[in-house]
């Protein structure tokens, strides 16, 4: 399997993934999900526009932000709030945690799977999204 065609595979599961809850994946946020996959790695809000500017040039930071927010609420993107940076989802989820392994060596972030709540929740709190983050170094790294 070639890169684009993962990156196609994983824009045709997001389309499936936002039908099945009623919520449509616009053109833009297509691409800026698209950008995501194709990156690999954490990408900054301004990087994703200056990459959508220059294919079209009318992209502007609200509709890019709108899109990321729409991606992570919809489960399909992450921030990196230690880099202030943005993943996509490794894998689709609408609730429960992503615990996120970043190496401060080479920048790599790996997810997985966390608590669908969290352990320590108040009672009565609903959790919308949780995200952990994890600082050390990758095997590749160390």
């Amino acid at each position: 399997m070639t890169h684009a065609d993962s990156v196609s595979t994983a824009l045709r599961h997001a389309e499936t993934h936002c039908a099945e809850r009623g919520m449509r994946m616009t053109p833009l946020r297509r691409n800026v999900l698209a950008l995501l996959v194709e990156a690999g790695e954490p990408v900054k809000a301004y990087d994703l526009l200056d990459q959508m500017r220059s294919a079209d040039g009318a992209a502007k930071p609200p509709t890019v932000y709108r899109s990321l927010d729409f991606l992570m609420g919809v489960g399909l993107a992450h921030k990196v709030e230690a880099l202030n940076a943005y993943i996509a989802c490794a894998h689709c989820h609408d609730k429960g945690g992503a615990e996120l392994y970043i190496c401060g060596k080479c920048g790599s972030v790996d997810e997985r799977h966390g608590a669908p709540e969290p352990r320590n929740a108040p009672d009565g709190f609903e959790t919308d999204r949780s995200v952990v983050e994890h600082y050390g170094r990758c095997a590749n790294c160390q």
